[in-house]
C-alpha cells in the first residue's frame, strides 16, 4: 500500500498571516484618528474670549459675542446755542406804573375806589378838603381879576393916547401894571395846575383826585378820615397790567451772553404747561449788591390779566457758543475719579481716553479736551470692555 504524505498548503498560511498584520496595522490607524478628532473637537469646543488686550490697546476678537453688542459712532461737532435756566418774577412796567400822591394837606373824606379795583382814566379815586388848595384857588381867581382889571386900564389909556390927550407917563404906568397882573396870573395859575389832575365844587374847599391813568390798583395806604399832612406819602398805586414785565436775574459770569433783543422762553409754576416767548428789553448796567446778580427785563403782553405781579416764573435764555465735538452721554465712562471714552484706533481696536467735558443737554455733552470731531468712539456698550 502506498502511503500518501499530506503537507501544508504553504500560500494559505502565508495569507492568513499577511491578513492579521493588516488588520493590526488598521486598528493601529483608526485609533490614531480617533484622538486626532477628539482633539479638534476640543479646540473648536473652546470658548472665545471676549477682548483681548495688547498693552493699552483692547482688540475684539472676530468671533467675539461682543462685536453684537458695542456699538461704534463717529464724533460730531456742534455750535448750536445752550440753554440757560434762570429765576425770574413778574412784575409790573415801571414806565405805566403811577404812585398817587397828596396834591395838598388835608384830610380824606371820601375812597371812591379799593385795592385791585380796575380803573378808567379821569375815573374820581378819593374826595379830600385842603385848606392849601382852596388858598391857590383864590389866588389865582384874584389874579384873573387883576389882570382883566388891568386890561381895561391899558386899552383906556391906549384910546387916549391915540386921540393926542394922554400923558405918555399914564400909558406906560397902565402897561406896566397890565404886565406885572399877567406875571401874577401865570404863576398862580401855574401853582393850581400843578397840583394835578383834580376838579374842585364850588366852594374851592373839596377836592376831587381823578385817576391820571388806566389800569388797576395795586397798592392802597389811605383810609377814609385820615389827615394827609405828607404831601410826599404815596395814597395808593395804579399800575397798567396790559403789559408787564418778566424780570429774570442774570449772574455776572453770563452777563456777555444776554443782550437787548435776545429771544427768551418763559414758564410759570402758575400755568404748568405753557410757554411764553418774548425779548429782552433791558439789561441793567449795575448788579444787585446782595445778589451779585444785574436785572434783565422781557416785556410780555398781559391782555387777558393772567400775568400777575410777583408771580414766580423761569427764564430759559439761549446761549450761543463755539463749535466743540459732541457725543452721547451713554459713552461716558468712569475711570476712578476720570471720566473716560473708548477711542477706536483701528478696526475693532479701541483705547481708553481720559476727557474733560462742558455743558450737557438733551442726551448729549461737549467735550472741551480729549476728543476730535471725526474720530470713532464707543456709545453703546463700552462697559463691557472694562477689565
Amino acid at each position: 500500500m502506498q502511503k500518501i504524505l499530506l503537507q501544508p498548503k504553504k500560500p494559505l498560511f502565508v495569507l492568513a498571516a499577511v491578513v492579521l498584520v493588516i488588520a493590526s496595522i488598521g486598528w493601529l490607524t483608526l485609533g490614531n484618528n480617533a484622538q486626532d478628532v477628539a482633539r479638534a473637537a476640543q479646540i473648536d469646543a473652546a470658548p472665545t474670549p471676549n477682548f483681548v488686550r495688547l498693552d493699552e490697546q483692547i482688540f475684539v476678537p472676530f468671533h467675539s459675542p461682543l462685536r453684537d453688542r458695542i456699538v461704534v459712532q463717529p464724533v460730531s461737532a456742534m455750535d448750536t446755542a445752550h440753554t440757560v435756566e434762570l429765576p425770574a418774577q413778574v412784575e409790573a412796567n415801571p414806565a405805566q406804573t403811577i404812585n398817587i400822591v397828596p396834591p395838598a394837606t388835608g384830610k380824606l373824606l371820601e375812597l371812591k375806589v379799593g385795592l385791585g379795583d380796575h380803573v378808567k382814566k379821569g375815573q374820581l379815586l378819593m374826595v379830600m378838603t385842603s385848606g392849601d388848595f382852596a388858598q391857590a384857588t383864590s389866588d389865582q381867581q384874584k389874579a384873573h381879576d387883576t389882570l382883566q382889571l388891568t386890561k381895561k386900564g391899558l386899552e383906556r389909556q391906549r384910546g387916549v393916547q391915540d386921540a393926542g390927550a394922554g400923558a405918555a407917563k399914564d400909558f406906560e404906568q397902565a402897561e406896566s401894571a397890565n404886565s406885572q397882573a399877567q406875571a401874577e396870573f401865570t404863576r398862580a395859575d401855574t401853582r393850581l395846575k400843578s397840583l394835578g389832575t383834580i376838579s374842585a365844587d364850588s366852594n374851592g374847599r373839596r377836592l376831587n383826585i381823578l385817576a391820571p391813568t388806566s389800569g388797576s390798583v395795586t397798592a392802597l395806604s389811605v383810609g377814609v378820615g385820615q389827615s394827609l399832612n405828607d404831601p410826599s406819602a404815596v395814597l395808593m398805586t395804579i399800575a397798567n397790567l396790559e403789559n408787564v414785565w418778566i424780570t429774570a436775574n442774570v449772574p455776572e459770569n453770563l452777563l456777555s451772553s444776554v443782550r437787548t433783543g435776545q429771544s427768551v422762553t418763559i414758564r410759570l409754576p402758575a400755568y404748568a404747561g405753557a410757554q411764553l416767548n418774548g425779548n429782552v428789553q433791558f439789561v441793567s448796567d449795575v448788579l444787585q449788591p446782595d445778589t451779585r446778580r444785574a436785572l434783565v427785563r422781557i416785556s410780555m403782553p398781559n391782555v387777558d390779566g393772567k400775568l400777575k405781579p410777583n408771580m414766580f416764573a423761569t427764564a430759559t435764555f439761549a446761549v450761543a457758543q463755539t463749535a466743540a465735538p459732541v457725543v452721547p452721554t451713554s459713552a461716558l465712562l468712569m475711570n476712578n475719579d476720570d471720566t473716560t471714552v473708548f477711542v477706536e484706533t483701528a478696526s475693532w481696536t479701541f483705547i481708553r481716553r481720559k476727557v474733560e467735558l462742558g455743558r450737557e443737554g438733551n442726551g448729549s455733552v461737549r467735550i472741551q479736551t480729549g476728543l476730535r470731531a471725526g474720530e470713532r468712539v464707543v456709545i453703546q456698550g463700552g462697559v463691557l470692555l472694562n477689565d
